[in-house]
């Protein structure tokens, strides 16, 4: 796998010495080593997709940019993902001989809203989109939690990106289990990787009788179909409602959590690591976490 993380730093520096009009195509050049990957997805506008996902504001300049760049830049955000993103693709490939996955993983790290409250309130000021193999795009705004677990969230997402190669996602029949299974194994991967203080807040955020409520209440719908039932189930109905999603009564990164719980139990019952398990079925692992599921 050759794994290149562009520097979107000097790209990003130079869109915002532009004139307001001309940012948008910047945007669009600079994202632009995703959109063949992400066809996939249809005919996707790269630059709404961004702005839809807590993105910085290309309709305005704000003094605050610059400066979270630089800061960005001093603390070798771009070299600590390359170098994390290197040392998950090495535990993986050597876990599971042979696991498919992209020839090319694209990595574009950009710069997150400081205003926006599902970012800097729910995320910690970073997060990451990996499912589609061959690109990974990642946000943040400089905070000390970010600036200190960007490269993890980054392993965390190459998880997603090569469990995806080997396991299919089909929008219309993808199902909570699925998802909370995918989540769960990506953070026990990170904690493999880096140790505890490594995972991030979405799947240590919820603790005690919280937890086993939300637990409760996501495996009952473990076999719930179809993204646009997921989010509320996944993230919560905070980030389910911004969607215009249906709520389901959980708060925030709920499925992290009880996805956590489930690879926990799976792996204290297979013996399996979670590198080991990137491309194992949904099933399998929820079955050895002792999780029934329909037939």
């Amino acid at each position: 796998m050759k794994i290149v993380v562009h520097d979107t730093a000097s790209a990003m520096l130079d869109l915002l010495q532009r004139p307001l009009d001309q940012r948008p195509d910047a945007l669009r050049d600079m994202l632009s080593p995703l959109k063949s990957t992400m066809s996939v997805m249809g005919d996707v506008d790269l630059v709404r997709m961004y702005q839809q996902g807590s993105g910085f504001r290309l309709d305005r300049d704000d003094p605050r940019y610059v400066p979270a760049l630089h800061r960005m830049r001093d603390a070798g955000v771009w070299e600590r993902i390359e170098d994390s993103l290197a040392a998950a693709w090495q535990r993986m490939s050597a876990a599971v001989p042979g696991i498919r996955h992209a020839e090319t993983v694209d990595v574009v790290l950009v710069l997150g809203d400081p205003d926006d409250d599902h970012l800097m309130v729910r995320s910690a000021g970073y997060f990451g989109l990996g499912g589609i193999p061959g690109a990974l795009q990642l946000v943040m705004w400089p905070t000390e939690t970010s600036l200190e677990k960007i490269g993890h969230v980054a392993a965390h997402e190459l998880h997603h990106n090569v469990r995806y190669a080997n396991v299919a996602w089909n929008p219309a029949a993808v199902t909570v289990g699925e998802h909370v299974v995918a989540e769960g194994l990506a953070e026990a991967f990170v904690r493999e990787l880096a140790g505890e203080d490594a995972m991030g807040p979405w799947s240590t955020a919820l603790v005690g009788a919280e937890l086993d409520r939300a637990y409760e209440k996501i495996t009952r719908g473990i076999d719930v179909a179809g993204m646009e039932n997921l989010t509320a189930y996944v993230l919560g109905d905070g980030t389910a409602e911004r969607m215009g999603q249906r709520p389901v009564g959980l708060p925030d990164f709920a499925g992290y959590a009880a996805g956590l719980r489930i690879v926990d139990a799976h792996t204290a019952a297979s013996g399996l690591t979670a590198a080991q398990s990137t491309a194992l079925p949904a099933r399998e692992i929820l079955t050895n976490a002792g999780v029934p599921t329909g037939a």
